[in-house]
């Protein structure tokens, strides 16, 4: 006859394997924070920002981070030299022959991705993020829709398209910062769907072009000073990149103004180093914050951490 006792077993047992898997859960999550250079990274992404464009643009706020921190001025896309496949690398840690994302706007992969995590999707940095440290807030605020499909959302804490019009082009730019105020993440992308659309309209390198390229240097300049209204400043890496760049209207193919973009990152634990040396490509992004972190890249990722900007 079975008794009351013989009915506890399996609960006191699911309730023991809970405790455990709990307890290895926050040790993990503890090591992961205890490696990290910094508490919170934030990425502002700039669609269609050539690192041709730099030089000769009027961006006070980028340019005060690049000489705070470290830069390159020739980190690589992936080809094609277009949106989909390049934010999916910049978020996955490898290149297209192993997320798989090869076109434009690509929502699934054409290519079966070489590995997925438990949500079906190639590991991105959120996701490795949330596995790493559950209790993390973890944002992806986004102009373009495509976004969604590149980062993994049920690994979220929080994703929102903002689209900007003429009257309020700066929607993304307030949901971002009430964003970092109210609820202080871990690890958020910011991704701007400019200056793309206006190198497609009026062309890259013409002025007005540049007139976009300072408008987004405003935006970027709020979203610092968000993180510190949100009292994290000081414990904050701040990284300005883009997906790939543009020749006359256009992006995908093989030139150096197209496959040529910024990575410019800045903050806690960051060297005032100047021009990064090391050889960078677009997967390194994701291995550079995940090494910022204290994540454990996974083994598919092919990308590597910028070590040179630390101090």
């Amino acid at each position: 006859m079975e008794t009351n006792v013989d009915k506890m077993k399996p609960v006191r047992l699911f309730s023991f394997l809970l405790a455990v898997a709990v307890g290895l859960a926050s040790a993990f999550s503890a090591e992961a924070a205890k490696r990290s250079k910094a508490e919170h990274v934030i990425i502002v992404g700039l669609d269609g920002w050539g690192a041709y464009s730099v030089p000769k643009a009027d961006m006070p706020n980028v340019k005060a981070l690049m000489d705070a921190g470290c830069f390159t001025l020739k980190k690589r896309t992936v080809s094609p030299s277009s949106s989909a496949p390049n934010w999916a690398s910049m978020f996955m840690g490898a290149p297209v022959e192993l997320h798989g994302y090869t076109k434009w706007g690509s929502k699934t992969p054409e290519i079966p991705s070489r590995e997925v995590n438990k949500n079906g999707i190639f590991p991105t940095v959120f996701s490795i993020m949330r596995e790493q440290r559950p209790e993390a807030e973890i944002g992806v605020l986004y102009e373009w829709d495509g976004i969604k499909h590149l980062v993994d959302t049920l690994s979220l804490s929080h994703h929102e398209q903002a689209v900007p019009d003429k009257l309020h082009p700066d929607t993304l730019c307030k949901v971002a910062e009430k964003y970092i105020v109210d609820k202080r993440p871990q690890l958020l992308a910011v991704c701007f769907d400019e200056p793309d659309h206006t190198g497609h309209a009026a062309g890259h390198d013409t002025p007005e072009y540049y007139t976009m390229l300072t408008k987004l240097d405003q935006f970027v300049g709020r979203i610092v000073e968000a993180t510190k209204k949100a009292g994290i400043y000081d414990n904050t890496v701040i990284i300005v990149t883009a997906d790939h760049g543009g020749i006359n209207k256009g992006h995908g193919g093989i030139t150096l103004q197209e496959m040529e973009t910024p990575f410019v990152v800045a903050g806690k634990g960051i060297c005032k180093g100047g021009e990064i040396q090391e050889s960078m490509m677009q997967y390194d992004t994701a291995s550079t914050v995940a090494d910022i972190l204290g994540l454990t890249q996974p083994q598919v990722w092919t990308g590597r951490p910028m070590k040179s900007i630390y101090r």
